[in-house]
């Protein structure tokens, strides 16, 4: 066996394309955008490079690939919350063979031990965990969501054969937008309305800086404090947004105020996904006329709910579900264009938001696991706390 460092753009290449090679005859797999993947890897592009290292690797027996993993420090998150510097991996695609996922495994773990990492979690992404992050290990039979993973049944027993523990679980909800919304939610939204001091409104495409730097605002005040978030900056904020754009529907992007501050935000996109699988990873010129004309037929039906925040100093107070309840009506009665939505993954730590997405409704379609290995074995683990 070879290991090949990527350095090239042939190499590059053949990083994106030996997964659509593994993945096709699975009839749930949906073919990422090649751009999407190479953009995690662009030095210009993805502003991570400006914190942290990335490097990945092909791995070739007689001439023909059967492996690829990525390896990357996030100098924002290494040190965080982590009881040992911790590094990641993550892209990791291989046939069925313990041998060979051992040996990209050690690779990866040897170039994080080079740059002073004792701890490894994976899959994860180079950059937010909202994209590529955690293993599937149920929901087969689901399509994946738009920059979620989806992986082959045997990896979970590569990952967990290699010594990986759980480090956390990875939820993702699923109901019908028609669907009554429980009672509490609406006893919450009540609770809220009576006392007259919250406005809830979707945003404009036409000021998105504006609403970048409110989303930062909220982002970095609910989800900043949690073990390996970093803070988010203005820079990359304003990069999530323009990201969006071109697939972002406003009526799907809410904010609560309180005294004309934002203190809350729910982000839901139109799930591209269910637009991008007939493109076969190309966004070019034709991929471009596909994904307008989808969109003008309105063949998506399904919403992605991305991401939930309250500000500490508002949580308790019922806002969760207010907002909530504002958006569901919305897109009950007045914009009936979504059929389905999909909560993008809830964290087993996160017992708040778990309490809220049950009361949500709806059932537990996917689950992930973001696992950890401490490269000192005899050293003890502990999973992520419950919050």
């Amino acid at each position: 066996m070879k290991l090949i460092e990527v350095s090239t753009q042939e190499e590059a290449e053949e990083f994106v394309h030996f997964a659509v090679r593994l993945y096709r005859q699975d009839r749930f797999w949906i073919r990422p955008l090649d751009q999407d993947i190479e953009w995690v890897f662009d030095k210009q592009k993805n502003k991570t490079f400006g914190h942290g290292y990335c490097t990945r690797w092909l791995l070739k027996r007689d001439g023909e690939t059967i492996g690829r993993i990525a390896a990357f420090i996030n100098g924002k998150t290494a040190h965080k919350s982590n009881d040992q510097p911790t590094g990641g991996i993550g892209f990791f695609e291989c046939i069925e063979d313990q041998q060979v996922a051992n040996l990209l495994f050690d690779t990866a773990k040897e170039w994080l031990e080079d740059l002073g990492m004792e701890a490894m979690d994976g899959p994860i992404n180079f950059g937010d965990r909202d994209k590529w992050w955690g293993l599937l290990v149920d929901g087969f039979h689901l399509e994946p969501n738009y920059q979620c993973n989806y992986h082959k049944p045997y990896y979970r027993f590569l990952f967990e054969n290699y010594g990986f523990e759980i480090y956390f679980k990875q939820f993702t909800f699923i109901r019908e937008i028609a669907d009554p919304v429980h009672i509490r939610i609406e006893e919450k939204a009540e609770k809220v309305r009576a006392l007259g001091e919250y406005q809830f409104r979707h945003i404009r495409r036409y000021r998105l800086s504006h609403y970048a730097e409110e989303f930062r605002i909220v982002y970095n005040k609910a989800w900043s404090g949690h073990d390996g978030v970093a803070e988010m900056s203005k820079d990359e904020a304003l990069a999530i947004m323009k990201q969006l754009k071109p697939v972002l529907d406003e009526k799907l992007i809410w904010f609560a105020y309180y005294q004309n501050e934002p203190v809350a935000f729910f982000v839901g996109l139109p799930e591209v996904n269910q637009i991008f699988k007939y493109m076969d990873g190309e966004l070019n010129l034709i991929g471009k006329i596909k994904f307008l004309l989808h969109r003008l037929l309105s063949t998506n039906k399904k919403v992605l709910g991305l991401v939930f925040g309250v500000v500490p100093e508002h949580q308790g107070k019922g806002l969760d579900g207010a907002l909530i309840w504002e958006v569901a009506k919305f897109l009950q009665k007045k914009y009936q264009k979504y059929e389905t939505i999909e909560m993008n993954w809830i964290g087993d730590f996160n017992r708040k938001m778990l309490l809220v997405l049950k009361q949500v409704g709806g059932d537990i379609g996917k689950t992930h696991h973001t696992y950890r290995y401490l490269f000192d074995r005899s050293r003890p683990f502990s999973r992520l706390p419950i919050k």
